[in-house]
């Protein structure tokens, strides 16, 4: 189960981050957080670019509701998701998650 934490502006996502994978995907779950993939490497912040980037389109959020909280030079991220309810994040999270 991927921990989701309520925040006053929104939701507290958990990410296990896979910088330089062969592609931008959503990877399942690892000790409670959700394992993303992205292409880019782990240099001056492009990575974490590109995962908030890939987080906004597969949760078919915008940017602006996406920011990194914690974990900027660590594969073990917090991002806050702002604009939707926990239970409504938990849905999008399942309908992305390999069988």
């Amino acid at each position: 189960m991927i921990d989701l934490q309520p925040h006053p502006d929104g939701v507290v996502l958990a990410v296990r981050a896979q910088p330089g994978a062969k592609r931008n995907e959503i990877r399942g779950q690892q000790a409670a957080a959700l394992k993303v993939g992205v292409t880019q490497v782990a240099e001056k912040g492009k990575a974490n670019r590109a995962l908030r980037d890939f987080l906004a389109q597969a949760l078919r959020l915008n940017r602006s509701q996406v920011q990194l909280l914690s974990g900027e030079t660590s594969r073990h991220k917090r991002f806050l998701i702002r604009g939707v309810t926990p239970d409504e994040l938990r849905q999008r999270i399942q309908d992305l998650l390999p069988p």
